[in-house]
């Protein structure tokens, strides 16, 4: 019940946000001070707004499984109308050039799972302790586990 429900729940948020992950956690220290590591960010994708300087973008890269929180720098539109931009995490000295795939020098839409809306800070440090300390997750899960048996009805 409880799975299914959290299923839904995700499930439509992906179709009111417009977004393949609704909400995505800050990994790194990149984008400090607007963001630091753990806080949950909360994410839209409206194809019908633009790209601008200063958005705050959720891409992929092609290769990466886990996909990057960083503040859009430039924009640059090509002859046939193609929005191309480029990045930077806050923290950083460079832009994201040398993260994105060999030859890669823009980012375009189809990169983007969304952008950022709001946040909750430090929310999502639970996750990043889970990946951090995976006996941790397992001992979790195992209190959880016991309390489903003990409290049964």
């Amino acid at each position: 019940m409880i799975v299914s429900s959290a299923l839904m729940i995700w499930k439509g948020l992906m179709v009111v946000t417009g977004s393949e992950s609704p909400i995505v956690v800050v990994l790194s220290g990149s984008m400090e001070p607007a963001f630091h590591r753990g806080d949950l960010l909360l994410l839209t994708n409206d194809h019908n707004k633009p790209i601008r300087v200063g958005d705050i973008t959720v891409f992929k890269i092609e290769g990466r499984d886990i996909p990057i929180v960083h503040r859009v720098i430039k924009v640059h539109e090509t002859a046939d109308g193609d929005l191309k931009f480029l990045t930077k995490g806050d923290h950083n000295q460079v832009d994201d050039r040398g993260l994105y795939a060999p030859g890669q020098y823009w980012l375009s839409e189809k990169d983007v799972i969304g952008r950022g809306t709001g946040f909750v800070p430090y929310v999502g440090m639970v996750t990043i302790l889970m990946n951090d300390y995976p006996k941790l997750k397992y001992a979790v899960l195992a209190v959880l586990g016991l309390f489903v048996l003990i409290h049964r009805e």
